[in-house]
């Protein structure tokens, strides 16, 4: 058995896989290996990917070394929606188990699939997540995150059970009920958005419960961007350690990048799985280890999605590992792109352009406000009505019903939408503003 060979060993669910802290020339070696596999897999078995490789002028057998990965073509989000629903799947659909979905940037989700062998390895890199938050076989395991098509819940319960804790299927919402069964079932873990743990904790002080004495040891929060200061003030009201966990549903899930508890400095890129990049976002040269740009992932294990190259939008950069050999990236700085997250759902302002234009009373003049209501972001949705209809209280108030709705069915927020009269929103003489942010900084 060779040394890489041995590092693919299951490891005891108590003790590092050995990967984890193997040489850097053994995970180049290891990755090399599994990124010639899949980029073959995807060209061999991806229509679309093999024809951005052919007018490029690419071919696998060019990837001789890490380095010329930067040779092929990026993958968006806009192939996956070319390719909608499963135009982008590298195997027959009888053998994907599973879909997951995210909100699209045009009412169409985001579709991902998964082979019984994708599960098996996002239970196990979430399972090393969970080990590096802190967490342990017989850890019980209270998990607020959706379960659904969204890949948290989900992702998270499989990781969880993988590692061996308890695991409370809570999934969102219920506020009320989410701190009894914290007070009853004394979870040493929870898994949840940041800015939801805040509401939970806000909801213990409302019922009483001392934050201070609550049974959680550690909180693994993930799904949106959230800063020191929020960690700051979580672990100050909650007496916990507050881990950072990244992922994004085309790339697997939560579970690509995992905060060590030892150190809490960035979020481990589990590099045995998923190759990182970073890239300058305008003309897509890769830049060094320590500058900043646009995180690029190359999925490496991955049976039904092999994803390659794919721009994740978000600004960070890559730094030398610590309390693991893989490397970790900074905290999330910003997008690329026009994204917003809003409590962990993907939000573009073209989602909601669409939504009004759908609307024969309302005009293409909006904006979108966003805020803090306490430590939850909200949305709202200044849009004018057209000059040729009516406007008063009672046309204002029905439209700003309908879409309202309209955006809770098909993006899946709450938003509170302001008609306003024709003229209303103030003109841009260059690039519209769609998005005002009131959020407080830093």
């Amino acid at each position: 058995m060779t040394a890489i060979d041995s590092r693919r060993a299951a490891p005891s669910r108590d003790a590092l896989d050995p990967i984890e802290i193997a040489s850097r020339d053994e995970i180049a070696a290891l990755q090399l290996e599994r990124m010639r596999w899949s980029v073959r897999h995807a060209y061999d078995n991806v229509a679309h990917f093999r024809a951005k490789c052919e007018a490029k002028g690419v071919h696998p057998d060019q990837l001789k070394r890490l380095e010329d990965l930067a040779l092929f073509p990026f993958t968006t989000k806009d192939d996956l929606r070319q390719t909608y629903p499963f135009g982008m799947f590298a195997v027959p659909m009888d053998e994907v188990v599973r879909v997951h979905a995210s909100s699209g940037t045009t009412g169409k989700p985001t579709v991902v699939g998964y082979t019984r062998g994708d599960i098996a390895m996002w239970s196990e890199v979430m399972a090393r997540s969970i080990r590096a938050s802190g967490g342990r076989r017989g850890d019980k395991c209270h998990i607020a995150y959706g379960y659904g098509l969204f890949t948290g819940g989900l992702g998270a319960h499989y990781g969880a059970e993988k590692l061996g804790c308890t695991v409370i299927p809570m999934s969102g919402g219920q506020t009320e009920k989410q701190v009894q069964l914290i007070a009853d079932f004394k979870p040493e873990i929870i898994m949840v958005t940041p800015s939801y743990m805040l509401a939970i904790a806000d909801e213990m002080d409302r019922q009483g419960m001392d934050t201070r004495t609550c049974p959680l040891r550690i909180g693994i929060f993930g799904a949106e961007p959230w800063t020191h200061a929020m960690r700051a003030e979580i672990e100050e009201r909650l007496g916990i350690d507050a881990i950072d966990i990244y992922g994004l549903s085309e790339v697997i899930g939560p579970g690509v990048a995992n905060e060590c508890i030892e150190t809490k400095d960035g979020p481990h890129v589990w590099e045995d799985h998923f190759y990182p990049e970073i890239i300058d976002p305008e003309t897509g040269a890769v830049l060094p280890d320590g500058e900043m740009g646009e995180l690029v992932f190359t999925s490496l294990t991955k049976e039904a999605l092999p994803i390659i190259r794919y721009r994740t939008r978000d600004l960070t950069r890559l730094l030398p590992g610590t309390a693991r050999s893989f490397r970790r990236i900074d905290k999330i700085t910003g997008r690329s792109d026009d994204m917003l997250i809003i409590r962990g759902v993907n939000v573009f302002p073209t989602q909601i352009e669409e939504m009004i234009l759908k609307d024969s009373r309302l005009a293409p003049h909006y904006q979108l406000e966003v805020s803090r209501d306490g430590h939850l972001d909200t949305m709202a949705v200044n849009v004018e009505m057209r000059a040729d209809q009516p406007y008063d209280a009672t046309t204002a108030a029905a439209a700003a019903k309908d879409l309202t709705h309209h955006i809770k069915s098909f993006i899946g927020i709450s938003t509170k939408v302001n008609v306003v009269a024709p003229e209303a929103i103030e003109r841009s003489m260059g690039k519209a503003k769609r998005v005002i942010d009131k959020r407080p900084k830093g």
